[in-house]
């Protein structure tokens, strides 16, 4: 008989921090992280991965979308809230 899985035994977490990602508009560079509250070096680390998947896309780019999933699940590994501001209606998105 296995153990259950950590993950399934334990209570959430509370979120570790609050990112926000702002487009900035068509011209470089594209993209500011910026954070409310948490820890310094999670924050810092998270937002290097983050610019690094989206420093030259603007949001219509196709592979902007397959890199917004890949940020959205690297926020929830890091318990990290996480909220886009693109600066337009997400039916543009």
């Amino acid at each position: 008989m296995s153990n259950p899985a950590p993950e399934a035994t334990e209570e959430p977490q509370p979120p570790r921090g609050h990112v926000r990602i702002v487009y900035l508009g068509p011209v470089a560079p594209h993209w500011e992280v910026q954070s409310e509250f948490g820890p310094r070096g999670v924050v810092e680390e998270f937002r290097m991965r983050a610019l690094a998947r989206l420093v030259l896309l603007p949001p219509h780019d196709p592979q902007f979308r397959r890199n917004r999933e890949r940020v959205n699940r690297d926020a929830e590994r890091e318990n990290l809230i996480l909220e886009w501001d693109l600066g337009m209606t997400e039916e543009m998105e």
